[in-house]
């Protein structure tokens, strides 16, 4: 049996081991810096910057997803950055990862959202055309930035 329920700052440790599991999935465990502290810092402070849901399966935790808000100019509405979504081997195949971009998409309802957005690694043909199956279009037009680290830290100098 599946049950979706928001994050507590009990599920930090939680989520950050979920985090590394995912970067190991992803081959860039060299880049996570997961921390269990920071975490509850960020997303169960005064001020939370994100938010996450966990997906148990018969009282297992299953799966997470990371999310935060951002804003269309162009549609004048809030908007659903979902940073990740990781099932775990052992839940996959079991309409995990799709009863969790349903809630995101009724959270982004509920919340007068005009989009849900993520990105994906271009080698995940899975998740790519699973997203498909949700209806969702690749926006390779649209080239991702980012700044971080030493030029992050020397931009705001």
């Amino acid at each position: 049996m599946l049950h979706i329920r928001p994050a507590t700052a009990a599920d930090s440790a939680l989520i950050s081991q979920m985090i590394i599991e995912l970067s190991e999935y992803e081959k860039l465990r060299h880049e996570c810096f997961a921390d269990e502290a920071l975490l509850t810092k960020h997303l169960f402070g005064t001020q939370p910057k994100a938010h996450a849901l966990i997906a148990e399966w018969n009282g297992a935790p299953a799966a997470f997803a990371l999310y935060f808000y951002n804003f269309s100019t162009f549609l004048c509405k809030p908007g659903i950055y979902l940073e990740d979504l990781f099932v775990r081997p052992d839940f996959r195949r079991k309409g995990i990862a799709n009863a969790l971009f349903q809630r995101l998409a009724q959270i982004a309802v509920a919340e007068e959202c005009g989009r849900l957005e993520w990105s994906v690694l271009d080698w995940n043909e899975d998740a790519l055309k699973f997203y498909a199956s949700l209806g969702a279009v690749s926006m390779s037009e649209w080239i991702g930035q980012r700044l971080e680290g030493e030029a992050l830290a020397n931009l705001a100098k």
